[in-house]
């Protein structure tokens, strides 16, 4: 779960530390107070896009810091281990940094990630539901990923996709190959005709590295042997040559050895550098003497190379990856003139792995059906608790094996309700008023609670268009739903406010000339005094001081 929030220089807060805990935590305050920048720094932090506007005027950079208890949350651990991320099996740290130019930075635990490895960790700890969740349920694939979710079987979903995937690269590959097959007889003999100029020229067998190696070789000889000669003739044929003054230098020396012994080692010295002047003029004559001028090796060089320059501009090809082209090129001539057979073997293979999609699908279509019944008698107990006493809420699940595969099985999902007795159920979209649509949202959200693996809920506002006794239940189905974790949950409603089990009040205040946002944690006199004015507005009375007590009081009873 969440055990602490720091923000720093973000929109209207200029610092900010909360230390959370587990159950219901409720967030009020007066509209424009800033409760909806709590939901901008939590999603900034778990991996939402970010530009430079969310930085407080006057500030170089926004920051917003996370402490995640690990303790009971078994997959975020694991994923921090699988990344190699994982410096405290109780706490996970994730900063992230939003700087003047419009970029961001994203840490976990002191190392920088990407964006993408950020949400992947995030949904492991936190499940947003924002206050539009609602207007996402009418789409026919949210609900079936919320028939998935409930169901539990991601196993099973990921078998279903990887098969699909492997189904779908062999069609692909089938309809490449039949295709190929109609085009066949021009592209044979154009293969062939490629083919037959490469080996022509014996592509294959000659190293393009080597002969170019060679006609430099060739196209320098006189150069080289000119340049040569000059070099051998200062260090030996000359007679200014190097050898010749070493020979000077040493019977000089010499001459000193006979009148100071000690200079006989360096006597030695010389003669060494002679013999080794001798050694390097010996090389470099023989190596000469074996090199001579070949036109005719020149000029077949100069044709190789054309021929290998002229072939890699027409194949749109470096010289060098010649070899490999004329490869390709025989196994695709191959291909073709084994077309028949191979287009017989993928579509066996594709045949096969379709068998293995519908048997998966199949599986996956059975146990949608088994937990739509599940889903609907929950969701049906629930929305009558909340104001609709005669609803009705079918989950349906359709499969129709003639549609094309999909990754996600050939099931369509549809959510129908009757809000009326005596009226048939419809499809969500188009029966559900929005206070309704909303009460039904909050009922799915609850039913399908206890299958999440998350510890951290977020609501915001999601008991928007409800009120009165509904209100109440709402803040009771969401403190069950707390229980055994933590759940954050911004509302305006003091039915609602009075069943948190902790309470955060966020208001504005101005100091300096400036306007700043502020969130303290509210003790039960003052929870006393925030509850009264959501029941009763400015004017807070005895009679609203006393109501705001009877919540207070009921909304902690054993019973509640």
């Amino acid at each position: 779960m969440l055990t602490q929030l720091a923000i720093k220089d973000l929109a209207v807060v200029e610092s900010l530390t909360l230390d959370l805990e587990r159950g219901l935590i409720v967030l009020t305050g007066e509209t424009g107070a800033g409760k909806s920048i709590l939901m901008t720094a939590l999603g900034l932090a778990l991996g939402e896009r970010a530009d430079s506007g969310f930085i407080r005027p006057g500030a170089d950079k926004a920051e917003i810091n996370l402490e995640f208890s690990l303790a009971d949350a078994p997959e975020a651990r694991a994923w921090l281990m699988e990344n190699d991320m994982l410096d405290d099996e109780d706490v996970c740290l994730i900063r992230r940094v939003v700087s003047q130019d419009g970029r961001s930075r994203a840490f976990v635990n002191a190392r920088q990630v990407t964006l993408q490895a950020l949400q992947d960790l995030a949904s492991n700890l936190v499940e947003i539901h924002g206050q539009h969740a609602h207007l996402h349920l009418l789409k026919v694939t949210e609900q079936r990923r919320l028939l998935d979710d409930f169901a539990g079987h991601s196993a099973l979903l990921d078998t279903v996709r990887e098969r699909f995937e492997t189904w779908r690269k062999a069609h692909a590959d089938l309809d490449k190959l039949r295709q190929s097959a109609s085009d066949g007889a021009a592209r044979e003999e154009l293969l062939r005709f490629q083919i037959e100029e490469m080996e022509q020229l014996a592509i294959e067998s000659l190293d393009y590295e080597e002969l170019s190696q060679e006609q430099t070789l060739q196209a320098n000889v006189g150069k080289i042997l000119s340049l040569g000669q000059t070099q051998l003739d200062a260090l030996y044929d000359d007679e200014h040559s190097v050898n010749a003054t070493l020979s000077r230098a040493m019977a000089g020396v010499q001459e000193l050895a006979h009148l100071l012994p000690e200079f006989d080692t360096l006597v030695a010295q010389l003669r060494d550098a002679q013999i080794g002047i001798k050694d390097v003029s010996q090389e470099l004559r023989r190596r000469l003497d074996r090199m001579e001028a070949d036109p005719a090796r020149l000029g077949w060089l100069d044709d190789k190379l054309g021929d290998f320059h002229r072939l890699a501009r027409k194949h749109h090809v470096s010289p060098q990856d010649l070899s490999g082209l004329l490869t390709r090129l025989r196994a695709d001539l191959d291909g073709l003139e084994h077309g028949a057979e191979r287009i017989a073997e993928l579509e066996t293979q594709v045949e096969t792995k379709l068998e293995d999609y519908r048997t998966s699908a199949t599986e996956l279509s059975k146990l949608r059906r088994e937990a739509a019944a599940r889903l609907q008698t929950r969701i049906a107990e629930l929305i009558r608790e909340l104001g609709m006493p005669q609803g009705l809420f079918l989950v349906g699940v359709t499969a129709d094996e003639a549609v094309t595969p999909a990754p996600g099985g050939w099931d369509a999902v549809e959510f129908s309700v009757s809000a009326n007795p005596g009226l048939p159920p419809r499809p969500l979209a188009k029966v559900a008023s929005g206070g309704e649509l909303a009460r039904i949202s909050l009922a799915i959200q609850v039913a399908t609670t206890d299958t999440k693996s998350v510890a951290t809920l977020v609501f915001d506002e999601v008991d928007s268009g409800i009120g009165g006794g509904i209100a109440e239940i709402v803040g009771q189905k969401l403190k069950q739903v707390a229980r055994n974790r933590q759940v954050f949950c911004i509302t305006h409603l003091h039915q609602v406010a009075a069943q948190g089990d902790h309470h955060l009040l966020v208001e504005k205040v101005s100091r300096d000339d400036k306007t700043q946002t502020q969130v303290r944690r509210l003790e039960p006199p003052q929870r006393r005094q925030e509850i009264a004015r959501m029941l009763g507005g400015m004017k807070i009375t005895e009679q609203t001081l006393a109501h705001a007590d009877e919540l207070l009081t009921l909304a902690q009873s054993p019973a509640n």
